[in-house]
């Protein structure tokens, strides 16, 4: 699950109250204003994720977040509605409302510690930038709505604002080879191919161009027109050279003053800004040192359970020679192309819809599609879940990559269905959306260890909703949970154990199942986003524990749909925050047999 944050492209004029004010005042309209100010202010800061979400108001805003007034305009929101909240009276607020409360005191000051790092000078890396994240807009497939003549002008806009990114990027590059903010030369090697993607060609053979392709039929005929040359001249005289002077100085500049090693631990302030990342994502107080060791524990656990799959399916070797196995034998890839994969998927969605109402009381109203990765970034892009819209104008949609298709493992098929779409990030985004008791601000709150934890937490629930019959399909989901293991050991290696590259992929060749070429994308991912693959396991194992909690105070009481209802009912949440309700819940239960 990813999203734009922070992002803004003209100055704030900020809908709330002069800062630094002393009198305390009735504080639920006062509170409730500021909520409703802080998310109209927040879109208007960040039009990516106003667009994300179907709020198509700054559909032609871009804003330059590598410059020092961004930074600034962004310091000064936090700064301001933080400085708002202290004036509000907590007394007598109601139990959601002190939530909401504590949540945007959350958010600010975590928002403003991270300020301090000079991480807009690495702005490019081969999953992290605004050069995929528009290629992906441009392209007509992402949230970029192409539907009416503005929408058509709106990506114009957008698209000249983004080329003034690009040249700050460059400069920002620059700044960081002088200064030891550099990425891996191991990352940069791959996204110079990406570029090239971008940088050559006819303009209308360009991905840029499919909107015009696929441009509506009832536009006028002088709109066709008109847009056709506006886009091929953008693209021809601007996109492509932009694109190419960007490749040119990336492999020519850039690449030769790159890093050799492995963890942010190598750049100025390193140490600092993974023990941020860790707090950030896993939204916890533990040490990159803790969850190193409580990774290899879990890693250690998990492997004890694949031996017991490997010898009830009559495997003769050890686990290793097992997991080589499975990366190379056909009887498990038994897929011819794209479509066919899809159409497993769903499946896999028609086989669990009958258990579903045994485990959950609610599901969303929204609509929801399983696609393929587009094949510009499959290489390089994981499985993932972009979230739907609020009026239904966009279903959430389960991306998956199958760079070669024979080669797709069904092993792993009904676990990654469970987390990225139903009843993973499918339910847990949407029902969030769709909640109409929480503040707008609380719809889109993204808290990786609980949005990611949930997740795989989904993925220990194929058994009661009727999957994992097949001993490699539960062999699948302890491999998915091995994966994420794996990352406790290899984001915390790289980035704060000194641990290379080289040893971060030969621990999870032996450790898991998959290709050696996806073994190889994941690991350069935790390279490029420091401390976001620990989210999942510190989540998961939270919400696991919480369950087991609940059973056993409860006992023949416990309702496993009123237990999903607390994880579900409050939106996204730190896991301190998240433990709280829990255990409030419990309480209560009890005290009401």
């Amino acid at each position: 699950m990813k999203k734009a944050l922070l992002l803004l492209a003209f100055p704030i004029i900020f809908a709330c109250s002069p800062k630094k004010q002393e009198v305390k005042t009735d504080s639920k309209p006062q509170l409730d204003s500021l909520m409703k100010n802080y998310y109209q202010d927040l879109l208007r800061l960040s039009p990516l994720l106003a667009t994300s979400i179907g709020d198509n108001r700054y559909n032609d805003l871009l804003p330059n977040t590598l410059t020092v007034e961004h930074r600034q305009q962004v310091r000064s929101f936090y700064e301001n509605y933080r400085d708002q909240l202290k004036v509000i009276d907590q007394t007598n607020l109601s139990e959601n409302d002190q939530l909401s409360y504590e949540l945007l005191v959350y958010n600010c000051d975590m928002e403003l510690e991270g300020l301090q790092f000079k991480d807009y000078l690495m702005p490019i890396s081969q999953i992290r930038s605004m050069t995929l994240t528009v290629a992906q807009l441009g392209s007509g497939t992402g949230n970029q709505p192409f539907k009416t003549v503005k929408d058509y002008d709106n990506w114009l806009a957008r698209l000249n604002k983004y080329l003034e990114w690009c040249d700050t990027a460059v400069v920002n590059m620059k700044k960081g080879m002088a200064s030891g903010y550099v990425i891996p030369k191991a990352l940069t090697i791959k996204v110079i191919p990406q570029l090239a993607n971008f940088d050559h060609g006819a303009p209308k053979d360009h991905l840029y161009y499919t909107p015009i392709k696929n441009i509506p039929a009832d536009f006028s005929a002088e709109d066709k027109s008109r847009l056709a040359k506006a886009y091929e001249e953008i693209i021809g005289t601007r996109i492509i050279p932009t694109h190419a002077k960007m490749k040119a100085f990336i492999e020519k500049e850039y690449l030769p003053l790159c890093r050799e090693t492995s963890g942010i631990d190598a750049i100025p302030q390193g140490k600092e800004f993974y023990a941020y990342a860790v707090k950030r994502y896993t939204t916890t107080s533990k040490s990159a040192d803790e969850i190193f060791a409580l990774g290899k524990s879990e890693v250690e656990r998990i492997s004890k359970e694949m031996e017991v799959i490997k010898d009830q399916v009559g495997f003769k070797g050890d686990l290793k020679s097992f997991l080589a196995n499975l990366r190379t034998d056909k009887k498990l890839m038994p897929f011819k192309n794209g479509d066919e994969i899809i159409a497993a998927y769903n499946a896999i969605h028609t086989k669990m819809k009958p258990n579903l109402i045994k485990l959950f009381e609610k599901a969303p109203k929204s609509s929801f599609e399983v696609r393929r990765v587009e094949a510009y970034r499959e290489a390089t892009t994981a499985a993932n879940y972009m979230q739907g819209t609020q009026d239904g104008s966009r279903p959430g949609i389960f991306y998956f990559p199958a760079v070669d298709p024979t080669k797709y493992s069904t092993v792993g098929m009904e676990d990654l269905f469970l987390h990225e779409a139903i009843p993973g990030h499918h339910y847990q985004i949407m029902l969030t959306m769709e909640n109409k008791s929480l503040p707008d601000f609380r719809k889109f709150s993204n808290y990786g260890a609980y949005v990611e934890g949930w997740g795989l937490y989904t993925e220990s629930l194929g058994k009661e909703l009727g999957l994992y019959e097949s001993p490699y399909s539960y062999f699948g989901m302890l491999t998915a949970e091995m994966h994420r293991a794996i990352r406790l050991v290899v984001d915390a290696g790289m980035h704060s154990q000194g641990w290379t590259r080289e040893q971060a992929i030969q621990y999870s060749k032996d450790h898991e199942a998959a290709s050696e070429q996806n073994i190889i994308s994941e690991v350069e991912r935790y390279m490029a986003n420091p401390g976001q693959a620990l989210s999942y396991k510190m989540g998961q194992l939270k919400i696991l524990e919480l369950r087991a909690k609940a059973e056993k105070e409860l006992g023949s009481k416990f309702d496993v749909k009123l237990f999903h209802n607390q994880l579900l009912d409050f939106g996204s949440l730190p896991l301190s925050t998240l433990e709280k309700k829990v255990n409030d819940w419990i309480e209560k239960t009890k005290a009401s047999l």
